[in-house]
């Protein structure tokens, strides 16, 4: 294991294992009829997942059409639809116990898994809300899993406003809730300073991108 892996106590339990969100969520209401919950140390043990997830997955390179140029997303990605076996026993787990927790307020279940490994600070995303399909019009939640070492996920209201910093990893769980994805974004800005590796694993119902 990578020392930056090293840096949480709960990493190197060698046993991954999906600990309870009731009474543990923290949430924090936003404007505009959003909300994010917090979940720290959500998965214990997070140390092993990462080191299985970076090894198994098929990442895979993205270019995209950005200010009139191709250019390469700056993350490695992978996708898994509906119905699609998760890639890691503890991410089926995860996803039933967000199901439990979520599922009445939701109103549905948790239906895909988008998964992005930022390779060193250099590898980053935009400020963006996931308003392809449904996101666009309707609430919705978004449940980000962030495993290996902490990197800043950052919100700011859509159209300007203060800007929230989250350092999230070793576990953490930031579910996006309400209008989150229409009226506020998201970002995990590029850093000089020296990161190993992330991994985040992002929840999303059907018709949610």
């Amino acid at each position: 294991m990578s020392a930056a892996l090293q840096e949480s106590l709960l990493d190197v339990i060698d046993d991954t294992a999906v600990l309870p969100l009731a009474g543990a969520v923290r949430r924090t209401e936003l404007s505009r009829g959003a909300w994010i919950d917090i979940r720290r140390g959500w998965v214990s043990g997070s140390g092993p997942l990462f080191e299985r997830l970076e090894a198994e997955v098929p990442w895979y390179a993205e270019k995209r059409a950005m200010w009139d140029k191709i250019l390469d997303v700056p993350r490695l990605l992978a996708f898994y639809g509906e119905h699609a076996p998760l890639p890691d026993p503890a991410l089926e787990e995860a996803k039933e116990c967000l199901d439990r927790y979520y599922g009445t307020e939701l109103g549905e279940q948790f239906a895909t898994a988008g998964l992005c490994l930022y390779r060193d600070g250099r590898d980053s995303v935009a400020w963006h809300g996931d308003t392809v399909g449904r996101g666009k019009t309707e609430d919705t939640m978004v449940a980000i899993l962030s495993l290996g070492a902490p990197r800043t996920l950052m919100l700011r209201p859509r159209g300007g406003g203060t800007a929230l910093k989250h350092s999230l990893g070793h576990g953490d769980l930031i579910v996006m809730g309400g209008s989150c994805q229409r009226t506020w974004e998201h970002a995990v800005p590029k850093t000089s300073r020296p990161v190993g590796p992330r991994i985040s694993v992002q929840f999303r119902p059907r018709g949610v991108r």
